[in-house]
């Protein structure tokens, strides 16, 4: 890069093709593990509780450990931070691919998380470091923009090739040697950049507190809501609020916080700060049930149901496209808010799905979805970045993508935890006689437990067990599009309310999804 002129040459070129190859790595990793959950079902046999930390660990530390691991990169140096995070990814990656139990899985997937979380920002922040020139620095965020909804496309597709010839274990090798080859070329080609102003103690409690407060919360909602009644988790939910109070306070009375909640009194960054979190919840919270519709419903192989995934991302790069065209001439609470609308509609397309429903009708229905919640979201990153000072800038990107995590891990928690519920109660004195036993209790936790109980099964009474299972999860999948269909309806006036006061503005140079899951539910919506 020349002093005189600002501008970005070869070699910062070269170290943004560094970049976007983590970024690769996290957008496929979640449509990869959509479509591996139902041999993992088959293999570890977690039950329904395990199978939603299996989803979910990953997430949940990401979420937790965001804006720690962003002030901490200002510290010791992003360049470091994200190769720490690559050589965890890799480790991390071999270990959940070798697990041979569902704590083992669920552990190798927290450890996922942590570098993800080292990764996420640091590729952004560097990004920011080396593109100083306006012009090359969105053409550069337009990059990282396109090869999120690039790894968002083929993370299934290439997962569920490699589902139909190898072991489940095998998609999460994907990431090994994209992350050896980040280790090769960053020292070459990234620059070190750490913050000189920060000199204070690095806020350790509060590091602490950011994520103590997720995980009990979380595990106590979703247990209560698959398991019932029981004190554990009836403890956990106040415990979790009461670490979340504490964290606040923290971030109120330290020298050094980790989150500015200054930025929350800007009303366009808080504005679009909920509206993506709520969005986040609705629409991740449902991908989970369409991969499993797909392949344990409708019988379909990894491979095939990742390739008619890919159908609602047609929907979405449209609706992605006129929301751009539309910016310079419509108010964004119009547009985002009407976007909201239009998901909903897909949402209550959902609630009509059956065990024997068409293809058409779900491939339609998470075209809506994805189109309307997709489309809007794209409109909110710039708004993040633009509504906060230049001086905070960072700290403001980090603290939008800690909300989205939150939001899409609090959605596969809980409306998953609510399709577990329904898919129990419904299943509780409905087996076929003859299922008893372990097989009951399998059949009982997961749909996938009940494909893989009635295959052992003889003659009608297999048949039977699947027709009143999948008949089970589809209830279950009414029930989480309902609440999809609130929560979006509710980000619609939401969105309206927050946003009335902002003008029609210039399109966003590079609308994209604001996270790998945001860019990964257009196509597993």
């Amino acid at each position: 890069m020349t002093a005189t002129t600002g501008r970005a040459g070869r070699r910062e070129w070269l170290g943004l093709a560094v970049l976007l190859l983590p970024t690769l790595v996290l957008a496929m990793d979640m449509g990869v593990l959509f479509f591996a959950v139902p041999y993992i079902s088959t293999t570890l046999a977690p039950s329904g509780t395990q199978q939603l930390w299996i989803m979910d660990m990953y997430s949940f530390l990401l979420a937790g450990l965001l804006i720690t691991m962003g002030a901490l990169g200002d510290r010791i140096g992003r360049r470091r931070l994200l190769m720490i995070g690559a050589a965890g990814f890799i480790g991390a990656s071999l270990l959940a691919a070798w697990a041979d139990s569902a704590w083992q899985l669920i552990a190798a997937r927290a450890l996922l998380g942590t570098a993800g979380a080292t990764v996420m920002p640091s590729t952004l922040a560097l990004i920011r470091n080396m593109f100083h020139d306006p012009k090359q620095r969105q053409a550069a965020l337009g990059a990282w923009g396109g090869v999120l909804t690039a790894g968002a496309t083929l993370g299934p597709v290439a997962g569920g090739l490699l589902l139909d010839h190898f072991w489940w274990g095998s998609a999460f090798l994907l990431a090994v040697p994209v992350m050896a080859l980040v280790l090769v070329a960053a020292p070459a080609l990234l620059p070190e950049y750490r913050a000189t102003a920060r000199t204070g103690r690095f806020d350790l409690p509060g590091a602490a507190l950011s994520t103590a407060a997720i995980l009990p919360l979380v595990y106590g909602v979703k247990t209560l809501a698959v398991d019932g009644w029981s004190l554990l988790p009836a403890l956990a939910v106040p415990a979790g609020l009461l670490l979340a109070a504490a964290f606040v306070w923290r971030q109120r009375t330290a020298a050094e916080p980790l989150l500015d909640l200054g930025l929350f009194r800007i009303r366009t960054f808080s504005g679009a700060i909920s509206v993506n979190t709520v969005a986040m919840f609705a629409m991740m919270g449902f991908a989970l049930f369409t991969s499993q519709y797909l392949q344990l419903v409708k019988g379909m192989s990894p491979f095939t149901a990742s390739l008619w995934s890919l159908v609602p991302s047609v929907g979405v790069g449209a609706a992605v496209g006129l929301g751009s065209a539309l910016a310079g001439k419509v108010r964004p609470a119009v547009l985002m808010s009407g976007g909201f609308v239009i998901g909903s509609a897909g949402f209550a397309m959902m609630t009509q799905v059956g065990a024997d429903s068409p293809l058409a009708l779900i491939l339609t229905a998470a075209g809506v979805l994805a189109a309307g919640t997709v489309g809007t979201m794209t409109m909110t990153a710039e708004m993040v970045v633009s509504a906060a000072p230049a001086e905070r800038a960072g700290a403001a990107s980090a603290t939008s993508e800690t909300a989205v995590e939150l939001g899409s891990s609090l959605g596969i928690a809980l409306l998953g935890a609510a399709g577990a519920a329904v898919y129990r109660h419904q299943l509780d004195g409905a087996l076929p006689a003859g299922v008893d036993g372990e097989a009951a209790r399998a059949a009982q936790d997961t749909l996938g437990g009940a494909v893989t109980v009635a295959a052992h099964l003889p003659g009608r009474l297999g048949a039977d067990l699947l027709d009143t299972a999948r008949g089970a999860f589809t209830d279950g999948l009414h029930v989480a599009a309902v609440v999809g269909l609130v929560f979006t309806l509710g980000a619609a006036a939401l969105a309206y309310r927050l946003m009335r006061h902002l003008p029609a503005a210039a399109p966003a140079a590079a609308p994209a999804a604001a996270t790998p899951e945001a860019a990964s539910e257009a196509v597993n919506a």
